[in-house]
C-alpha cells in the first residue's frame, strides 16, 4: 500500500510518496518537485560491522540521463562513475544525517538516490536531501531525529526558497540549508560579499520553510506506522574500561598540553602501545577495544581543558590564530603561485593562465556548459606524516576544492574583461587544522601574483565549538584534534566587505542562531586580521602578467566572415595556427582570441585574421600589389582576397596612353577607393593619390570613371 503528501513550496508542488517503489529495502520514499523527481532508499544491517571503529554509512547520489531525455555519451553508452557534481551532492545529505544516528549504531547503513526525472529547472541535489530524510523517516532504521533542506537564494533583494537554475543566475546569494524541527544541522553555500547579519536573516528564512517540510514527513511517517528496529550495540567489558582507564591515569591530560602534533601523538601512540602490551594476557584479542577507549578517554580530556580550563592544546586562547607567514612567487615558471602557511597547515597554490580552449566542459542534466575558473585541492598523505597509497581524487578533495573554488568565485573578473581560463592548484604540503581555508588564502595570493585582476583579497578561517549543556566554548582556528573531538566545524571565508563561502558541520543534534551569531562574528574578527597578515605580502594584484603566461589578443570580425577565416574544412585557420605558433578560437559572434606566449605570434596571427576579414573603405589609400593588367585599366589587390580596378584614367594626371607606362604586373602602388559598387566591385585612383584629393560622400563618378579635375587635363594639339 502507498502513503502519500503534497503540499506547495516556493510556489511548486512538493509530493512525497513510500510503498510504491523499492519495498524490500528498510526505507524508501519517492519525492518529486516540479517535474524533478528522486527515489530514495535506505538499507541498514541489525549487527555492527566487526573491525569498524565508525558508522560505516555510505551515501551515494546517482543522476541517470533518461531523467532528462539524454543518452550518455561515450563508447559505453551508460553511467559511469560518479561526476564532480554527484559527489557533492552525497556529501551535504552525509554530512546532514550521520550525525543523527545513534552513537552506539555500528551496522553498515547505505542510503542511495536515483534521480530519474529531472526537469532542467530544479536541482535535485535538495530534492535528493528530502527524500532521503523521508527514506530514513518511514524507515525501521533508528534515527535521532527527523531533518529536512532548503536552497536560500535572493533576487533582487528578496529571499527565495528554492531558486530555479534561472532564479541563481540573478541570485546574489546560494545557501543550502539543513535542520530539524528546532535547530539547523548543516550549511553550505555562499554568496557575492555578504555581510554577517544578513546571513543570519537568511538561515532564518530557510529554517522555517525546514519546519513546513518536516510537518509533511512526519505526516507520511505517521501514515506508515512503522517501528525501529532493536540494533545490537557495539559494547566493551567495563572490567576493560575500568583497566585502561587506571593505566592512562592523567597521561592524556599530559600529553595534550605538548604544542607540537608530531611530539604529541607520538607520546599517546607509545602510551597506547604499552597498555595493549600489558593486557595481551588478561584480555586477549582486544586491541582494538583498548584503542577505542583510550580515544574516548581522550576526547573527555581534551574538552575538559578547553570548557573548564579555558586551555587549548597548544596553549592558546579561544580566540588566538596561530602564527602566519605568507609567500608569493615561490614558483620560477608558475604563472602565478603562493605558499601560505598558518600554524601546522600549508598549503602551495599554484595559478596557470589558458585560453577558452582549456575550458572544462560539462555534460549534465542541466544541460551542457563550459566552465573557465575551476580550482583543484590535493590532500597527499604525507601532510600528515602518513605513508597510505594514493588511488586518485577521494571525496573530501573534491568537497574541499569546490569549497575553495566557491569561496574565491566572486573576486574573479569577467570574462569580458579578462578572456583567460583560470586554473587553481592547491597542494596541501602540511596539514593540522583547515587545509580548505589555508588554499582559500593561498589561492587569493597566487591570483594576485599572477597579475589577474581580482576584486579584493580572499581569506578563510574555521571555527570550532565545544558545548555540554549550557558550557559552550567558540574556537578559532581549531586544530585537527579540535575538529575530530568537537562538535562543529564552521568555515568562514570572505573579503573585507563580507562573506563569500560558508559550510557548517555538527555533531550535534542541533545549533542555535545565537551560537551561529557569535561565531560569524569572531570568524569576521579572525578572516580580517588574516587579510591583514596577506596583505603585507602583496596588497593588489600585479600589473602584468608572467612572461610565461599566454597573452590573448580579442577582435571583433562579422558574422559573415567566419567562414573566409576558418576556410573549407578548417584549412585556413589551421595555416595561420602552424605558421605563427599562436592558438585561435572563433565564437559564433564573431569573436576571434588569439593566444600566443610572447606578444610577437599574437600580433601575427591577429595581421593575418585581420587581413582575411578586412573590407575596403571609401576614400582610404592602400599600398597595393598589380596583380593584372588589362588594356582599360590594372587590377591592384589592396589586400589578400580583395582587389579593386584603377581605370587607365585614373592612373595619371595626365594622360596615359598605355598601361604599362605606369606600372607593371608586381609593381607597388599607391591606390586610393574613390568608390564601391552595389556589387561590391572597387573603383580605385593613382591620380587621388597624386593630387591629394578628397573624395566626395557617396563616391567619385557613381562607378564610372573618373576624369578629375578639367584644369588638371593637359590641352589638346591643333590641327
Amino acid at each position: 500500500m502507498s502513503y502519500k503528501v503534497e503540499f506547495e513550496l516556493g510556489g511548486r508542488q512538493m509530493i512525497f510518496e513510500t510503498g510504491k517503489l523499492a519495498k524490500q529495502a528498510n526505507g524508501a520514499a519517492t519525492v518529486q518537485y516540479g517535474d524533478s523527481m528522486v527515489i530514495s532508499t535506505i538499507c541498514a544491517q541489525k549487527e555492527p560491522r566487526i573491525g569498524f571503529d565508525f558508522f560505516p554509512l555510505t551515501v551515494e547520489y546517482r543522476e541517470k540521463s533518461y531523467a532528462a531525455g539524454k543518452i550518455p555519451g561515450g563508447f559505453f553508452k551508460r553511467e559511469a562513475r560518479p561526476s564532480e557534481k554527484e559527489i557533492l551532492s552525497a556529501r551535504i545529505i552525509d554530512r546532514t544525517i550521520r550525525p543523527l544516528f545513534p552513537a552506539d549504531f555500528r551496522g553498515e547503513t547505505q542510503v542511495i538516490n536515483f534521480i530519474i526525472s529531472h526537469d532542467q529547472q530544479n536541482d535535485t541535489d535538495i530534492v535528493a536531501l528530502n527524500a532521503s530524510s523521508a527514506a530514513i523517516a518511514v524507515s525501521d532504521v533508528p534515527f535521532a531525529k527527523t531533518v529536512a533542506g532548503v536552497r536560500v537564494g535572493r533576487v533582487d533583494g528578496q529571499f527565495v526558497i528554492n531558486p530555479t537554475f534561472e532564479m541563481l543566475e540573478e541570485s546574489d546569494l546560494s545557501i543550502t540549508i539543513t535542520g530539524s524541527a528546532d535547530a539547523i544541522t548543516m550549511v553550505e553555500g555562499g554568496g557575492y560579499e555578504i555581510p554577517e547579519d544578513e546571513l543570519i536573516d537568511a538561515l532564518l528564512f530557510g529554517h522555517e520553510h525546514i519546519k513546513t517540510i518536516i510537518g509533511k514527513i512526519e505526516e507520511l511517517k505517521a501514515q506508515c506506522e512503522k517501528e525501529k528496529f532493536e540494533y545490537i550495540p557495539i559494547s566493551i567489558e567495563d572490567a576493560l574500561t575500568a583497566k585502561v582507564t587506571e593505566l592512562v591515569g592523567n597521561k592524556l591530560n599530559e600529553y595534550n598540553q605538548i604544542a607540537v602534533k608530531e611530539d604529541r601523538n607520538a607520546a599517546k601512540k607509545e602510551m597506547t602501545t604499552e597498555i595493549v602490551e600489558a593486557l595481551a594476557e588478561e584480555f586477549e584479542d582486544s586491541k582494538g577495544d583498548i584503542k577505542t577507549i583510550i580515544h574516548d578517554l581522550d576526547s573527555v580530556s581534551m574538552r575538559r581543558m578547553i570548557l573548564d580550563d579555558k586551555k587549548r592544546i597548544d596553549g592558546r586562547n579561544p580566540d588566538e590564530i596561530r602564527q602566519i607567514t605568507c609567500e608569493t612567487g615561490f614558483l620560477p615558471r608558475a604563472h602565478g603561485s603562493a605558499v601560505f602557511t598558518r600554524g601546522q597547515t600549508q598549503s602551495l597554490v599554484a595559478v596557470t593562465l589558458g585560453t577558452k580552449m582549456d575550458e572544462q566542459r560539462l555534460d549534465e542534466l542541466e544541460g551542457e556548459s563550459k566552465k573557465s575558473y575551476m580550482l583543484h585541492y590535493n590532500f597527499p598523505p604525507f601532510c600528515t606524516g602518513e605513508a597510505k597509497p594514493i588511488r586518485g581524487t577521494s571525496r573530501r578533495e573534491v568537497g574541499h576544492g569546490a569549497l575553495a573554488e566557491r569561496a574565491l568565485f566572486p573576486v574573479i573578473p569577467a570574462e569580458t574583461s579578462f578572456p583567460y581560463t583560470v586554473r587553481i592548484v592547491s597542494d596541501i604540503m602540511e596539514s593540522n587544522g583547515s587545509s580548505s581555508m589555508a588554499s582559500v588564502c593561498g589561492g587569493s595570493l597566487a591570483l594576485m601574483d599572477a597579475g589577474v585582476p581580482i576584486k579584493s583579497a580572499v581569506g578563510g578561517i574555521a571555527m570550532g565549538l565545544i558545548k555540554e549543556d549550557d558550557n559552550v566554548v567558540i574556537l578559532t582556528d581549531i586544530l585537527g584534534d579540535e575538529d575530530h573531538f568537537g562538535d562543529m566545524d564552521f568555515k568562514v571565508t570572505g573579503t573585507t566587505e563580507g562573506v563569500t563561502a560558508i559550510q557548517m558541520d555538527i555533531k550535534i543534534t542541533g545549533l542555535s542562531v545565537d551560537i551561529m551569531r557569535d561565531a560569524l562574528e569572531r570568524a569576521k574578527k579572525a578572516r580580517l586580521h588574516i587579510l591583514g597578515c596577506m596583505s603585507s605580502e602583496i596588497s593588489s594584484h600585479r600589473d602584468h602578467l608572467s612572461e610565461y603566461a599566454p597573452r590573448i589578443i580579442t577582435i571583433q570580425i562579422p558574422q559573415s566572415k567566419i567562414g573566409d577565416v576558418i576556410g573549407p574544412g578548417g584549412k585556413i585557420i589551421r595555416a595561420i595556427i602552424e605558421e605563427t605558433g599562436a592558438k585561435i578560437d572563433i565564437s559564433d559572434d564573431g569573436t576571434v582570441l588569439i593566444a600566443s606566449v610572447g606578444g610577437e605570434a599574437g600580433q601575427k596571427a591577429k595581421e593575418r585574421v585581420e587581413a582575411l576579414v578586412e573590407e575596403p573603405e571609401l576614400g582610404r589609400t592602400y599600398n597595393g600589389i598589380v596583380r593584372r593588367i588589362a588594356d582599360f585599366g590594372a587590377f591592384v589587390e589592396l589586400f589578400p582576397g580583395t582587389d579593386g580596378l584603377v581605370h587607365i584614367s585614373e592612373l595619371d594626371v595626365n594622360r596615359v596612353e598605355k598601361v604599362e607606362d605606369v606600372c607593371k604586373v608586381g609593381d607597388r602602388l599607391e591606390v586610393k577607393v574613390i568608390n564601391i559598387d552595389s556589387d561590391d566591385k572597387v573603383r580605385l585612383s593613382h591620380k587621388y593619390v597624386i593630387t591629394g584629393e578628397e573624395v566626395p560622400e557617396g563616391g567619385a563618378g557613381n562607378g564610372r570613371p573618373s576624369g578629375g579635375k578639367r584644369s588638371s587635363r593637359p590641352q589638346r594639339p591643333r590641327r
